[in-house]
């Protein structure tokens, strides 16, 4: 085999799911040897498509694609700035992609490239939902029927939110709870409401419910998603510990971090911490600090494969646990690049994931198996997963911006999503 060069870098954009997903194919000089990436950023796709096709493609081509530090690191700081969300999807479907080559190469799968397996399959978590706490409850017990044990409950989904209508919210809270979310003044800003105060009462009752039915033995996550203040936060933490959740997600937003020490000091409530972070950098002092329980990162915000499994290291010497970031607005790409790192992890804590449709599955065949609440990759080499470029171009984006990140309260002022 001749010596590999970069010849080519494309990026694949498709919606197979619905949702507006970015691939990147990086092609060698042995047109059966390539490697693929997830770069998906949902919210500004085009935009990362942007960054990739014209600053990233012509610095990597004629590289040699077995240097994926050296890659990385110069990547990184090509445009001197560095971190963000576009900029680091687009080198992370860059580094994914190179770690994928790279195991063809070898004949090996990624995890095996890193040091090999240290679980035989992935435990999983699955998403349950519901407008009242008896919904909630049937919905866990329909994860519970397919073998799950773990959950995220929520109940309707981010702080009652989901509805333009205050009354549909108080309808549902009202019902469940007999707690009644403010009014909102006359001529309503467009947006999804919700009320932060009344959500933060809810939570334990709902948590209350769900021990007295179900009991203990099944594990209990709940996502706050930085919408309410950092000290209705705390009590909130301080309010379940008596349900022994297994984590409580983003308690607060990054811009309030500082507050986990407080968190620590007073509540023995386990914390996740970091869909949002955009730099390594955001979890080292949280780490270090053993602020927190879990390290909830998005993989291809950070960059990649490559500072991830750093930041799994790290993890693991200060007793901190990995809960890596898998909802629908990943590729499956960049779930089997979660699934490789979850099985080599030995601090691996939980994977988060999102089911996908037929159509995933056929775009993107190789997809993980699923079964009793656990994930099994397949041993080929590389991430074992494909994409059929052909198939892709069915299901075009949408490249729009998404209503839900149009969070509102009750008096109309602009809110965390």
């Amino acid at each position: 085999m001749n010596t590999l060069k970069i010849t080519n870098v494309k990026t694949i954009l498709t919606a197979p799911g619905g949702i507006d997903l970015a691939v990147v194919k990086i092609e060698t000089n042995e047109p059966e040897i390539y490697g693929l990436g997830c770069a998906t950023f949902t919210q500004r796709i085009v935009a990362v498509k942007t960054a990739i096709d014209d600053y990233l493609k012509p610095f990597l081509i004629g590289k040699d694609p077995a240097r994926i530090e050296d890659i990385w690191q110069s990547a990184m700081v090509s445009g001197y700035w560095r971190n963000g969300p576009i900029a680091n999807n687009a080198l992370s479907g860059v580094d994914m992609a190179l770690w994928d080559l790279k195991g063809k190469v070898a004949g090996m799968p990624v995890y095996d490239l890193m040091g090999g397996r240290c679980r035989d399959g992935v435990p999983l978590y699955r998403h349950t939902d519901g407008e009242d706490e008896v919904a909630v409850e049937d919905s866990i017990r329909a994860a519970m029927e397919e073998g799950y044990q773990y959950v995220r409950c929520q109940m309707g989904m981010y702080g009652g939110a989901g509805t333009e209508d205050l009354k549909l919210i108080a309808n549902k809270l009202d019902r469940a709870k007999n707690i009644q979310p403010k009014r909102s003044p006359r001529n309503r800003t467009h947006g999804i409401y919700f009320d932060p105060e009344a959500y933060a009462k809810a939570v334990p009752k709902l948590f209350d419910h769900l021990r007295n039915k179900l009991g203990f033995g099944i594990e209990f996550i709940h996502d706050v998603h930085e919408r309410i203040t950092p000290i209705n936060a705390l009590q909130l933490a301080k309010n379940v510990e008596e349900y022994q959740l297994f984590y409580l997600e983003d308690p607060v937003a990054p811009e309030n971090v500082d507050w986990l020490k407080t968190f620590r000091q007073q509540t023995s409530t386990p914390i996740a911490m970091g869909e949002l972070f955009t730099s390594p950098n955001d979890y080292k002092q949280l780490i270090i600090n053993k602020e927190i329980d879990f390290i909830r990162c998005h993989i291809s915000m950070i960059g990649g494969l490559t500072p991830a499994k750093k930041l799994a290291v790290m993890s693991e010497q200060c007793g901190v646990r990995t809960a890596w970031h898998g909802p629908g607005d990943i590729s499956p790409v960049g779930v089997a690049a979660n699934m490789h790192l979850s099985l080599n992890s030995p601090n691996m804590g939980i994977q988060e994931y999102t089911p996908m449709n037929d159509a995933l599955r056929e775009v993107f065949p190789g997809c993980p198996e699923i079964d009793q609440g656990y994930a099994y990759v397949n041993d080929k080499p590389g991430l074992g997963i494909d994409i059929n470029e052909d198939l892709a171009k069915k299901y075009p984006i949408e490249g729009g911006i998404p209503s839900w990140t149009n969070a509102r309260t009750p008096d109309g002022t602009a809110s965390r999503p």
